[in-house]
């Protein structure tokens, strides 16, 4: 059975597609695409259907990662499905383990940044809204969703071991 991670910020079409983009990029470097399933959706329903925003397909594209996003509302019944619902600040981590409909589904939720060694190390572990500035806050976004996925990834390798054993 695949493991399955979702990305969830505000409204889908920024943070949560740039991270489902890169992570799954990472997934298919590490040789398990079709064992780790990767998405990502919304706190809100705000832009449900649109696509990802032209800043975050553009700084996708820059950096040579796919990007062919819809975006979605986060929904409770998913958790049943999920291994990991990754937040991508503190409050989609405190909508989210709300939203769970069991301790045991809460448990599930994790922020981002947490797996990124130098932003736990300094307890910064949100990563900011890109949506109202500039380009440049989606270049920043990208460097942390990048420092993170190697620790995330290597998070759901050691998780797919341990669901094997």
């Amino acid at each position: 059975m695949a493991f399955s991670v979702c990305f969830v910020c505000t409204g889908n079409i920024c943070r949560s597609p740039m991270a489902e983009s890169v992570f799954r990029a990472r997934v298919d470097e590490a040789g398990l695409g079709g064992l780790v399933v990767v998405d990502s959706a919304g706190t809100d329903g705000w832009h449900e259907g649109d696509g990802a925003d032209p800043r975050t397909v553009s700084v996708l594209t820059a950096a040579g990662y796919e990007s062919d996003h819809v975006a979605r509302r986060f929904q409770a019944s998913w958790f049943s499905r999920l291994d990991l619902v990754i937040a991508l600040d503190s409050g989609h981590h405190r909508a989210l383990r709300r939203l769970a409909p069991t301790p045991a589904d809460a448990d599930k939720v994790r922020l981002l940044r947490s797996y990124d060694p130098v932003a736990a190390g300094l307890g910064d572990l949100d990563v900011p809204d890109p949506y109202y500035g500039d380009d440049d806050g989606f270049e920043a976004c990208l460097r942390m969703v990048e420092a993170a996925s190697d620790g995330l990834l290597d998070a759901v390798r050691e998780a797919r071991e341990g669901r094997a054993a």
